[in-house]
């Protein structure tokens, strides 16, 4: 049984854990013993990516590596990729076989509300998106460098039962008018469990891959069918100049970026079988309405 290293055991990796732990031998770099929940039958590397010298454990050791955690911070650069990679790529260790990244559809920038598929050449807007972009361009040239093969999986707004948007819609944060509306696309976490396995096991994946459902919809149109789900009062509908009065900046970079992933070469190299294929699927109705 080949081993696996996991960078960020997070909540994705966790729900991925049951079929992981049936493929591999697993172990996971934590910052601290105290991240160590749900991860029983995982060996817990402890390590900061922002301290390379505390990384030099990981060198050699799997043949498989999923990388679940978030870029460094601040600025446009992710030294925290910058510092796994050397530590992988130490002299005389075993290298890795193939390196799965998630990334995130924020680095297509906005599109228009364009269909964008994976050969878009990427414009991200914001500091974090760029961040994500100078990951994924890293770690490529490091691949090809090392004949590693690169998987990476640019993930959308990932939703489940309790990763649902509640807190904003109680508060009364408003969302778009129709006609300044953005397209946002969706994955359930579950699904985005179940192609991080496909993305480490299939012997088809390489390169760039939308990691999304069928059904890309408008902003307000999601945070309406999460009110009406959960029986909360759906959220009002402002124009763009009023929502920049009254939504935190980080939301507004969301209302001003509009694209519709494509996932029809996921669906195909990796073998996908979405369980939500749209979030009307995967948004539980936790309170019945009329």
């Amino acid at each position: 049984m080949e081993r696996l290293l996991i960078i960020g055991c997070g909540d994705i990796a966790r729900r991925a854990l049951p079929e992981l732990s049936r493929l591999y031998r697993i172990a996971a770099l934590l910052r601290s013993p105290n991240l160590a929940v749900g991860t029983s039958g995982v060996e817990l590397i402890e390590g900061d990516l922002d301290d390379a010298a505390s990384l030099a454990p990981l060198a050699g050791r799997a043949r498989h590596v999923a990388h679940l955690a978030p870029p460094t911070e601040t600025g446009s650069l992710d030294l925290r990729m910058r510092n796994l990679l050397e530590v992988l790529a130490t002299p005389g260790a075993m290298l890795p076989r193939r390196f799965v990244y998630i990334s995130t559809s924020g680095v297509y920038g906005d599109c228009r509300g364009d269909f964008v598929k994976e050969t878009r050449l990427p414009a991200p807007q914001t500091e974090r998106a760029k961040r994500r972009l100078d990951a994924e361009q890293v770690v490529s040239e490091w691949g090809e460098r090392n004949k590693v093969e690169v998987v990476i999986l640019r993930v959308p707004g990932i939703y489940a039962s309790d990763r649902l948007p509640l807190e904003r819609i109680a508060r009364g944060t408003p969302v778009l008018r129709a006609e300044d509306d953005v397209y946002t696309n969706h994955v359930h976490a579950d699904d985005l469990a179940a192609i991080l396995v496909a993305a480490l096991e299939s012997a088809d994946a390489h390169g760039a891959y939308n990691a999304c459902d069928d059904g890309p919809m408008k902003m307000g149109d999601f945070f309406d069918l999460v009110a009406d789900r959960v029986g909360l009062a759906r959220p009002s509908r402002v124009s763009r100049a009023e929502a920049a009065r009254r939504v935190s900046p980080e939301l507004l970079s969301f209302m001003s970026e509009s694209r519709r992933l494509v996932n029809r070469r996921m669906k195909a190299e990796l073998g996908v079988r979405l369980r939500y294929p749209t979030v009307a699927d995967g948004v539980p109705a936790m309170v019945q309405t009329a």
